[in-house]
C-alpha cells in the first residue's frame, strides 16, 4: 500500500496534516492515515512483548498462513461502541481481531486472527460481529474457515453483549459443521466460553509452550478446590493432545502450526458438495498388478507369534501415495491411528488399530477418537480405509464405569452411519464385538479384505480353549500339553479368515503384498458410490 499518492498539485498523502480535508487529496490522505492506524493498532511495546514470547502478531500469522498477497481484509476500520469503564477513550481500529479472506494453494479460505496486542484479544460486540460476518460469508461461498485464537475471552467492560456474540459464533459453528471445514489454531490463551468455538470445529491445533485452553484458570481452581496447577499443566498443548484429546496436533512452534493447517486443508474439500483436491498420482504399481518392493515387505511384517506387536504405520505408509501420512490426534489414544493420505492422488481417511499400544485394544478414548474421525470423513465425502488388528475392547472397571458401552457404541454408529466408500483390511486379530465395530461388512463395509494371517473369531485361542475345555483341562494329567493341542485345533478351525470368506463377510483373502493394488482397485470401483438413508431429522448418536 503506497503512502505517496499525489493530488493534482503534487501534494502527497505523507503530508496528510497539510492536506485540506475537504479536497479529494485530503480525503485520500485521511484514508491512508486511518489504514495505517488500523495496521499498527497495537502499541510497539505490545508487539515486542508478543515477539518475546515466540508469538507472531495477528497480521503476521495471516501473512504466513495465506498465499502471498492474497489477503483481503474486511472491517479494517470497525471500532467498538462501548462507553463504560473508560473504554470510550480507547477505540482502536479493528477492535482486536483481523478478519478477511484469501487463498491457500490457490483455494479460497476465510480467516480471522485475534490480536492480543489490543485489549488482550478479548471479544466485544464489534469484534464478535466481525467474526459472525466472516462466518456468514464463508457459509455463503462454501469455503473453509480458519480461526486463529489468541485472546482473553469475553471483554468484561461490555458484559452480556460480549457473551451474546460468543453464542452467535457458537451457533454458526454448529450450522457450518459438516458443511465447510473449520480449523482452529490456538496460538495463545483461549479461556472461559471462548474454548467452545474451537471445540465445535473440526480440528484444533495448539502450539507447545504458548497455547492454553481451559474453562477456569489456575487461580479459580485454587480458590474453589485448593488444587494448585500451572497454566501449562492445566491446559497446555501437551495436556490437550495427550490427556484430554481436545486438540488434534501439538506444534513445535507457530510456523509448524501454520504449516500443519495448510497441509491439513490440502486433504479436505472446500465444502461438502465439492471433492477434495486430487494431486497427480505417483507411478502406480497397482495399475500393472505387480507388487513393488515396498509392497513385498508386507509379506513378512506379521510376526509368527500372535502376541508379538508390529507397527501398523508400516502397513499404512506402504499403501498410501509416496508413503505420506498426515496423522491426526497422534499423541492421544495411541492404540488407534487416524489420519489422511492419498491413493492415486485422491484423499482417503485412515483408521487403524495399533498393536504397539495396548495390543490395539479399543477403549473409551480410542473409540471416541475414531468415531469423530470417521464422521468427519463422511461429512466431507472422503473414503474411509480401515486396517484391523484388534483383540477386543479393553477390560476393567475403569472402562466399564467410564461408559465403554455407551462410548464404544459411538464407533459402531459412525461406521454404520457413513455413506462414503468404506474399505477394510484385516491384517491379524479381529475378535469379538471389536471385529464388528471396525468397519465390518455387517456395518456397511463396501470392500472387506483379509490377509491370510487374519484371525476372525469370537475370542483368542487361549481364552476360548480355557472356556470350551475347562473341565477337560482340569482333569488332564498334563494340562499344558492338552491346552497347546486344543489351541492349535481352535486356530486351525476358527482363528483364520476362511470361514468369513466362505460366508462372504470378507470379499477376498489376499497376500499382504497385494494390499495397495486391491485398495486402489476398490477405490476406483467405488468412486461413483451413491447411498441413500431413510429420511429423518437426524439420528440420536449415543453421546
Amino acid at each position: 500500500m503506497t503512502s505517496d499518492v499525489q493530488d493534482r498539485s503534487g501534494q502527497t498523502a505523507a503530508g496528510a496534516s497539510e492536506a485540506d480535508p475537504h479536497t479529494t487529496a485530503g480525503k485520500i490522505a485521511d484514508l491512508q492515515r486511518r489504514r495505517d492506524e488500523a495496521i499498527h493498532a497495537g502499541s510497539q511495546r505490545a508487539v515486542e512483548r508478543q515477539h518475546a514470547k515466540g508469538k507472531m502478531t495477528a497480521r503476521e500469522r495471516i501473512d504466513r498462513l495465506l498465499d502471498p498477497g492474497s489477503f483481503t481484509e474486511l472491517d479494517e476500520l470497525a471500532r467498538h461502541r462501548a462507553s463504560d469503564f473508560g473504554v470510550a477513550a480507547n477505540r482502536p481500529y479493528g477492535d482486536g481481531v483481523v478478519t478477511g479472506y484469501g487463498t491457500i494453494d490457490g483455494r479460497p479460505v476465510c480467516v480471522f486472527s485475534q490480536d492480543f496486542t489490543i485489549f488482550g484479544g478479548s471479544l466485544g460486540e464489534v469484534y464478535g460481529e466481525k467474526i459472525v460476518k466472516l462466518m456468514d460469508h464463508a457459509l455463503k461461498v462454501g469455503c473453509p474457515l480458519i480461526g486463529i485464537n489468541d485472546g482473553g475471552g469475553a471483554r468484561i467492560q461490555e458484559g452480556v453483549v460480549a457473551l451474546g456474540l460468543f453464542a452467535e459464533i457458537f451457533y454458526r459453528n454448529v450450522v457450518a459443521s459438516g458443511v465447510i471445514p473449520q480449523i482452529s489454531l490456538i496460538m495463545g490463551p483461549c479461556a472461559g466460553g471462548a474454548v467452545y468455538s474451537p471445540a465445535i470445529t473440526d480440528f484444533t491445533l495448539m502450539v507447545e509452550g504458548t497455547s492454553h485452553m481451559f474453562i477456569t484458570g489456575p487461580d479459580v481452581i485454587k480458590t474453589v478446590t485448593g488444587e494448585e496447577v500451572s497454566f501449562e499443566e492445566l491446559g497446555g498443548a501437551h495436556a490437550h493432545n495427550v490427556k484430554s484429546g481436545v486438540a488434534h496436533y501439538q506444534a513445535a512452534d507457530e510456523d509448524d502450526c501454520l504449516d500443519f493447517a495448510r497441509d491439513l486443508l490440502s486433504y479436505l474439500p472446500s465444502n461438502n458438495l465439492d471433492d477434495a483436491p486430487v494431486l497427480p498420482p505417483d507411478a502406480d504399481p497397482a495399475a500393472a498388478g505387480e507388487p513393488a518392493e515396498a509392497d513385498e515387505a508386507l509379506d513378512t511384517l506379521i510376526p509368527d507369534s500372535p502376541n508379538q506387536p508390529y507397527d501398523m504405520h508400516d502397513v499404512i505408509t506402504a499403501v498410501l501415495d509416496g508413503g505420506e501420512f498426515l496423522e491426526i490426534h497422534e499423541l492421544f489414544a495411541q492404540n488407534i491411528i487416524v489420519g489422511f493420505g492419498r491413493v492415486e492422488g485422491a484423499s482417503v481417511g485412515v483408521v487403524a488399530n495399533q498393536p504397539m499400544h495396548f495390543a490395539g485394544c479399543l477403549d473409551i478414548d480410542a473409540s471416541e477418537k475414531a468415531a469423530r474421525f470417521v464422521r468427519t470423513c463422511d461429512a466431507f465425502n472422503i473414503p474411509v480405509l480401515t486396517f484391523v488388528d484388534v483383540p477386543g475392547f479393553l477390560p476393567g472397571t475403569g472402562q466399564e464405569w467410564g461408559g465403554i458401552i455407551r462410548r464404544g457404541a459411538k464407533l459402531i454408529y459412525a461406521y454404520a452411519e457413513a455413506t462414503v466408500p468404506k474399505i477394510t483390511v484385516i491384517t491379524r486379530k479381529a475378535y469379538g464385538g471389536a471385529y464388528d465395530v471396525m468397519g465390518s461388512k455387517h456395518l456397511g463395509g463396501d470392500v472387506n479384505l483379509a490377509w491370510p494371517t487374519a484371525q476372525i473369531a469370537v475370542m483368542g485361542a487361549q481364552g476360548a480353549v480355557n472356556i470350551l475345555y475347562r473341565r477337560e483341562l482340569a482333569a488332564a494329567g498334563d494340562p499344558d500339553a492338552l491346552r497347546a493341542q486344543r489351541v492349535t485345533e481352535y486356530e486351525d478351525t476358527l482363528a483364520n479368515p476362511y470361514i468369513a470368506a466362505d460366508r462372504g463377510y470378507v470379499d477376498a483373502v489376499i497376500r499382504p503384498a497385494e494390499t495397495r493394488a486391491q485398495v486402489t482397485r476398490a477405490l476406483r470401483a467405488l468412486r461413483s458410490k451413491r447411498q441413500q438413508v431413510p429420511p429423518k431429522k437426524h439420528g440420536n448418536i449415543p453421546l
